[in-house]
């Protein structure tokens, strides 16, 4: 398939270039096109993926689009399930939250974000997938063909055999993959990525996700919800420190599943929860050099950092 014609007529010709950006798990690719001084993301689905699903993902993209929650879309194609939006200069979200002196700024707008993200319409027809299933889904998986540490297996048994506390707030419509990556920050807004696993499930979720990658202690988790709430919030809710732990097991068990999917051999024998990297040890390699995300063995630490998170939460 010719990737240009993807795009709509008047951005086609010899000026456009078109530069592979990444591949995902669900297999979708994504490219950058420059042409006539304007950046652009193009996203293409993977050839499995139904017109039915593609216009679902689809509708909830532009819902966020319109809403200032999305990059605007510039053009979509049914027949190659190709979405082309607007290049947004990222202006790192992370270094805004890192800086002291705009720390609190950052966490307030993430929490506003979040609340606007919640209070998008939720479609009826959004595909909805709890995450305990999509644990489960993923584990059988893994542990069919891949060798992992011991406390890999006790973790994610742990996380599947804990029942969710009662939820004491309505299903939103969800992004469901909140996670740095997936954040722009524009220098005045925070923009969400990446919209595919977004659908119905409790607003905690999106919120425990973000806390958990950027590392928030009790008060600064209090101080999220504050945000998000616009009122105080003096304990943590016992479904917030839930999903905590079952987003970190999740989000682990989909890396190492990226890792045996990029030719990780897996365990070795000698891999303990003791011996395991902290997640802000493995966040420390990233700075320095010392690991990549991209690779194999980056994306295996990350993995196992994760779980670690999620047992010692």
């Amino acid at each position: 398939m010719s990737l240009e014609a993807c795009l709509p007529v008047e951005l086609q010709g010899p000026s456009a270039s078109i530069t592979r950006v990444a591949a995902g798990l669900s297999g979708a690719g994504v490219h950058r096109v420059d042409v006539a001084g304007q950046a652009f993301l193009l996203k293409i689905s993977a050839g499995s993926e139904s017109l039915a699903g593609w216009r679902r993902k689809l509708h909830v993209q532009k819902l966020a689009a319109d809403a200032g929650l999305a990059p605007p879309v510039v053009h979509a194609d049914e027949a190659r399930r190709a979405v082309l939006s607007a290049y947004v200069v990222d202006r790192s979200f992370p270094a805004f939250y890192a800086n002291p002196s705009t720390h609190e700024a950052a966490l307030a707008e993430l929490g506003r974000t979040l609340r606007r993200v919640h209070e998008l319409q939720l479609p009826a027809d959004a595909d909805s997938k709890e995450p305990r299933a999509f644990l489960a889904d993923t584990w059988s998986e893994l542990e069919r063909d891949f060798e992992l540490p011991a406390f890999v297996a006790d973790a994610v048994n742990r996380a599947l055999a804990e029942p969710a506390p009662a939820s004491e707030r309505p299903v939103v419509l969800s992004h469901n993959d909140v996670n740095p990556t997936n954040l722009v920050y524009d220098g005045a807004r925070i923009l969400l990525l990446d919209w595919d696993t977004a659908g119905p499930n409790d607003p905690f979720y999106d919120l425990a996700a973000i806390s958990v990658f950027l590392r928030m202690d009790e008060d600064t988790c209090r101080r999220l919800l504050a945000a998000h709430d616009a009122e105080k919030i003096p304990t943590l809710p016992a479904r917030f420190t839930y999903d905590r732990r079952i987003v970190a097991v999740l989000c682990g068990a989909t890396f190492l599943k990226l890792a045996r999917n990029s030719g990780h051999a897996g365990a070795l024998g000698g891999e303990t929860l003791e011996t395991t990297l902290s997640l802000g040890d493995f966040y420390q390699k990233l700075r320095s050099g010392h690991s990549s995300i991209g690779s194999a063995d980056g994306q295996w630490s990350f993995g196992l950092a994760l779980i670690k998170a999620g047992l010692v939460d």
